[in-house]
């Protein structure tokens, strides 16, 4: 079925491609490079779907969000950016937008999103007061990676609503961030947030930590005092460390997500109160609920709205950004701007067991290093080895991460081609000569192991080591 789609981008290769992708699956398209002209065009032929770019020449894309909904209340919005942060993603979420794409995208994305909001183009999401921090907070959350835009856009969907949120990933990812902006742009926002690290607690007094208990409850209570959970009512509790709940609490918790009422240790009678529950965890809780630790019924509960924190292996192009905004809250950016290319590619390719904590400790020492002037790479302090140490996938990553960027460079502006073939045959003779000296050269058991036919491998040693003459000597 044919349907109508406006695409307002003054990006005319972008606003190109996307005439073509929709043309092809035979929608009738319009475009506009501002949004003034969008708007008219919206005026003239409301639209069921508009693609709109958030920097615009004249009225912004935001701006421009706001009038749309007036001009055509049915188009589902999706809004494209080149600069994706968190406060762009609320203002497009609480704007009304259907959906939130960053530069640079795949066409698929957008097609993607096209069927998504034909179906659902009747579905409206209101509007709120924002809060959202900008990128120079302190608390901000900073990234233009994918992984962080999608973590950004999850953000922005679930702050509304009352649903409990479990954030995952490894410590020092900033998963107490992600609470704390979900917190200040929910409804909650004027409300307490209370954190709730649970691995801080006494073992043996998790539960009155989280629930209070009443004067005398035991040794050493002399007075009544309200848990966490009751000093939080109206607003959010953020349980950090979620795995390490005891199994005899979280009975009591789950009793707290089902009927909305705690109950003090040592007391009788029960209170009601109105909270919202955001956990995190590092650790598996999927294994810990096979293996009976954890809760089945609590666990899928607290994990009706998931979000995963990427670490920062698999975003280090964020690093510079990371890094800039770090020295800025540190109040030691250098005037001129920017931190030395040398030392950006030296932040890249050294590992980050700690994440973006570590990072954050690594620039303040080498900022106090610095003594004022550039960093460089010696003002930093050694790898962190306090994770653990980094395994050999990891370092794997690493180098073939600074691997492409050599070959990039080395290319100096011109298109990269075959990257992906240059990088097999770079390692393939490793992994076949390594196997194969592994199984003392038996080239059947070699086959298994690399999950390769047998005629395959006869094939890698031929062409590797042509000096060999005795290609069938499998045994």
């Amino acid at each position: 079925m044919s349907h109508s789609i406006l695409i307002i981008d003054d990006e005319e290769p972008i606003a190109w491609a996307l005439r073509r992708a929709f043309e092809r699956d035979k929608h009738r398209v319009a475009v506009a490079a501002t949004a003034e002209d969008g708007l008219v065009k919206a005026r003239l032929h409301p639209p069921d779907v508009v693609f709109l770019d958030v920097k615009l020449p004249g009225m912004d894309g935001l701006t421009a969000l706001g009038e749309l909904k007036k001009t055509a209340p049915n188009a589902a919005v999706v809004v494209i950016t080149a600069h994706g942060n968190l406060n762009t993603a609320v203002k497009a979420v609480e704007g009304g937008a259907f959906d939130y794409l960053a530069k640079p995208f795949e066409l698929a994305q957008a097609v993607d999103a096209t069927k998504r909001a034909l179906s659902n183009r009747s579905e409206d999401t209101g509007a709120r007061e924002s809060l959202a921090e900008e990128d120079h907070s302190p608390d901000a959350i900073i990234g233009r990676s994918p992984s962080m835009q999608t973590v950004f856009k999850r953000i922005a969907k679930v702050a509304p609503s009352n649903a409990c949120v479990l954030i995952t990933g490894e410590s020092g990812t900033g998963k107490e961030l992600v609470a704390r902006a979900i917190h200040a742009n929910s409804p909650r926002r004027h409300k307490p947030l209370v954190p709730a690290h649970v691995a801080a607690f006494n073992p043996n007094l998790v539960e009155s930590e989280l629930f209070g208990h009443v004067k005398g409850a035991f040794t050493g209570a002399e007075r009544a005092r309200d848990g966490l959970l009751k000093l939080a009512d109206g607003g959010t509790v953020f349980l950090d460390e979620l795995a390490d709940i005891p199994l005899p609490v979280q009975a009591k918790l789950l009793r707290v997500l089902e009927r909305q009422e705690v109950q003090a240790v040592g007391g009788s009678d029960s209170q009601t109160v109105d909270v919202r529950i955001v956990s995190a965890t590092h650790a598996d809780l999927s294994s810990a609920v096979r293996e009976g630790k954890f809760r089945h019924d609590l666990f899928f509960r607290l994990n009706v709205y998931p979000i995963h924190l990427p670490p920062l292996r698999d975003r280090v192009d964020d690093i510079p950004f990371l890094a800039e905004h770090f020295l800025r809250k540190f109040g030691v950016l250098n005037p001129a701007g920017a931190v030395p290319a040398e030392t950006i590619a030296f932040l890249k390719s050294r590992p980050w067991p700690g994440n973006v904590r570590e990072l954050r400790n690594a620039l303040e020492h080498a900022a106090i290093e610095s003594r004022g002037g550039p960093l460089r790479p010696e003002h930093f302090p050694e790898p962190s080895t306090a994770a653990g140490p980094v395994s050999l996938t990891e370092r794997l990553r690493s180098l073939a991460t600074e691997w492409v960027r050599e070959q990039v460079q080395q290319l100096e502006g011109e298109e990269p081609a075959d990257l992906h073939l240059k990088l097999i045959e770079a390692i393939e003779p490793a992994v076949l000569d390594e196997t194969l000296r592994q199984v003392d050269g038996n080239r059947l058991v070699a086959a298994r192991w690399l999950g390769l036919a047998r005629a395959t491998v006869r094939k890698l040693i031929r062409k590797y080591h042509p000096e060999t003459v005795d290609p069938d000597g499998d045994e």
